[in-house]
């Protein structure tokens, strides 16, 4: 995948959060769309049910308000986890294959969107979301407590790993002010306005350890010997899958009940 590519997971995120606030009222459509290709690239969207062919993104979420759409909910699957995800087995490859997917309600047959690199002559790098038929019914993803409880433990068993699993070159420094980034609240991506401020705070960390698994994935274990290599590995699952469930619970919070 190419640098100018949107990182894994950010394009999905990026439309639930600013469609869910323009859904809510919060912010216009330009605005909404503005925000999601000023964080990631140009979009489009292919395969609607009405109007299949490529549209922008701005005209796509028309579309899709239009057939009334409600919220957009944010899935994010790995091999074996399918993550926000209900069905169809079609839908589901596809999103795991891409690593995100946004589930789009709608009153009749809903819908998810699936992003892929889109490509057009020598300099355009943009965001291309297919349209997939989906199962109705919501998928069974953790509470946002829940979601947030389970983050900080999680952030806990991985940061003592990679502290004491460091081999003969120490912890690489990348990763030391990745960790240090984590005792920051106001550092990390945040979400659209509209969403409860637990929301907020869970996604910017989330983000902030997301970074984390993805820098420790590319730091190759010289010096590490197999049994500290298995604990780093076995502790980045363990993050990366608890990351993912705090990022969908965030982004899936905005037309939750206010406790």
């Amino acid at each position: 995948m190419q640098d100018a590519f949107p990182p894994r997971r950010d394009a999905a995120a990026a439309l639930v959060a600013w469609g869910n606030a323009w859904l809510g009222g919060h912010v216009g459509l330009d605005e909404a769309v503005d925000a999601v290709e000023a964080a990631t690239v140009p979009q489009v969207v292919g395969g609607l049910p009405d109007d299949p062919q490529d549209l922008p993104l701005r005209r796509g979420l028309a579309v899709l308000r239009v057939a009334g759409m409600s919220t957009l909910r944010l899935a994010l699957p790995a091999p074996g986890d399918p993550l926000g995800l209900t069905g169809p087995p079609a839908l589901n490859a596809a999103a795991v294959e891409a690593g995100e997917a946004v589930l789009v309600a709608l009153p009749d047959a809903p819908i998810a969107l699936v992003p892929a690199e889109d490509r057009r002559g020598s300099s355009y790098v943009g965001v291309r979301w297919q349209a997939h038929e989906a199962r109705a019914g919501v998928a069974d993803v953790p509470s946002l407590a829940e979601a947030d409880h389970r983050l900080t433990l999680a952030m806990r068993e991985v940061t003592e790993a990679l502290l004491t699993v460091d081999g003969t070159a120490g912890v690489p420094p990348e990763i030391a002010d990745a960790l240090a980034d984590l005792r920051d609240p106001e550092r990390g991506a945040t979400l659209a306005p509209g969403y409860p401020p637990q929301a907020h705070r869970v996604a910017a960390l989330a983000g902030r350890l997301a970074r984390v698994v993805d820098l420790a994935r590319r730091v190759e274990g010289h010096g590490l010997t197999a049994a500290q290599m298995h604990r780093r590995d076995d502790a980045l699952r363990v993050l990366d899958r608890a990351v993912r469930r705090a990022r969908v619970a965030a982004h899936n919070s905005a037309f939750d009940p206010v406790p």
